[in-house]
């Protein structure tokens, strides 16, 4: 099992943060486009080589994200409509995220199995996830997921703020 901290920077206009492993280390990092519409994401790891690209693919209802691997694979990633939690599926991996009531926990799935745990920190700002891995190939996807989530997180307290 593998363990990250996501800690967003509270003052980054573009979105660049750092993603640590269990030891504190820099594992991956995260650079956020500051003028591309619709939001783009980076991320590398620790020696600075690519490991995928994130973007937010506009749609009026609910979020979709593009994800490009290092290895040229693509995923869709498409928050899913619920009543309560949030929910999102993962093309072509046979993989679904649940979301709990408060969307404060996450459980990534394979087939039914959960291969990581995503728990968001209450009261800590800027927005703080620890990762739990219990499938290293996943690791790039994992990531990738957990950015893509706190933007949608960040979106829609945006929106429920301005409305």
């Amino acid at each position: 099992m593998r363990k990250f901290t996501i800690k967003q920077k509270l003052w980054s206009v573009a979105g660049q943060f750092d993603i640590n492993d269990e030891t504190g280390q820099l594992a991956y990092h995260v650079q956020g486009a500051l003028f591309k519409f619709p939001k783009e994401f980076t991320i590398t790891d620790q020696e600075g080589r690519f490991v995928s690209r994130i973007k937010h693919r506009f749609n009026w209802f609910l979020p979709i994200f593009t994800v490009t691997l290092a290895d040229g694979q693509v995923i869709r990633i498409r928050k899913k409509f619920t009543w309560i939690g949030a929910n999102y599926t993962i093309s072509d991996f046979g993989l679904e995220v649940e979301g709990d009531f408060w969307n404060m926990n996450f459980s990534l799935l394979d087939e039914g199995r959960e291969a990581a745990r995503i728990h968001q920190r209450w009261l800590h700002l800027p927005s703080t996830y620890d990762l739990e891995l219990y499938d290293d190939a996943l690791a790039d996807l994992a990531i990738s997921l957990v950015v893509a989530i706190d933007y949608v997180k960040a979106i829609e307290a945006s929106s429920a703020s301005t409305g």
